[in-house]
């Protein structure tokens, strides 16, 4: 029996719906506990993935080791965003329907006590590209590694093979990108576009070199699992990273930022990000979502 939230580790769907969500003002906690439980008791992991924020599993009256909000970067020399959230939903289907369906009833099964912040409507494009046309997770662990990443270990009843979760979204200027030569589109990635051979003379603001998850001490290694996303004239990447801590995501955003070195990463050219979150995703036992860490009772 797996004790982690499947959709974690499978490939991202043809289609999907990020939410993030807030406890209405006034709320009594028993009615979010109450909420809380019937949103569990439809999480499969698979097609519905969530998430706790740090507000979320306060108000639960709870504490989960190494949970935290995110306040940014310390000495970074871009914008990031924080906007933390109670709630984070990842609903994953194949059909769009199956997806409008899916979404109209989890906002039900929430609306007693949580209000939407964002919703963002998510897609793969190609076998797994970036709407810059670029391969997206090429350097994700797999098979063991992949697990060793994502998850936690241990024996610890209800916090092992939970995952810790950083998302951000990137709103991308294709303006930008599109005025830039093809050699410089490389560069900036650090791969070919037609191929996606890593280039050895990148130069040492191209994102493959920000985010070597081998070359920090200790090795920041993560699960990506971005989708590109669009809205009406704005379109770019939902950034979505799984890991065992918030370690790998911090460090590498310290180094993508220019908060290590100064070295600000290539993609800042034409693309930022707009929102920043963390959250806790629970294992699951039995086929059900694990919340006894909740103080659900």
């Amino acid at each position: 029996m797996k004790l982690f939230q499947e959709g974690i580790l499978q490939a991202v769907p043809a289609h999907a719906v990020y939410l993030s969500l807030n406890i209405k003002e006034g709320t009594d906690a028993a009615i979010v506990k109450k909420v809380v439980r019937a949103l569990a008791d439809k999480t499969d992991g698979q097609n519905l993935v969530i998430g706790f924020g740090a507000s979320l599993v306060q108000t639960l009256g709870s504490e989960i080791a190494g949970m935290k909000e995110f306040h940014g970067i310390e000495g970074s020399r871009m914008r990031l965003p924080a906007t933390p959230a109670a709630l984070w939903c990842w609903l994953r289907q194949h059909e769009r329907g199956d997806l409008v369906r899916q979404l109209h009833q989890i906002m039900h099964t929430l609306a007693p006590a949580f209000e939407l912040q964002q919703q963002v409507d998510a897609f793969k494009y190609k076998e797994g590209r970036d709407l810059s046309g670029y391969e997206d997770g090429t350097e994700n662990p797999h098979d063991d590694a992949a697990l060793a990443a994502a998850f936690v270990a241990g024996d610890t009843p209800g916090l092992t093979g939970s995952s810790f979760v950083a998302i951000q979204q990137w709103t991308h200027r294709f303006e930008r990108f599109d005025a830039m030569s093809g050699e410089d589109q490389d560069n900036a990635v650090g791969r070919r576009r037609s191929d996606n051979e890593e280039l050895e003379d990148a130069p040492e603001s191209a994102h493959v070199k920000r985010t070597a998850q081998e070359d920090f001490t200790p090795e920041a290694f993560m699960l990506r699992r971005s989708m590109p996303w669009s809205a009406l004239d704005k379109a770019g990447l939902y950034f979505v990273a799984f890991a065992n801590s918030f370690y790998p995501f911090e460090v590498q955003l310290k180094r993508m930022s220019g908060a290590e070195d100064g070295i600000v990463d290539a993609l800042f050219q034409f693309t930022q990000p707009q929102t920043g979150s963390y959250f806790w995703c629970p294992p699951m036992q039995d086929g059900k979502l694990d919340v006894r860490l909740l103080n659900l009772v």
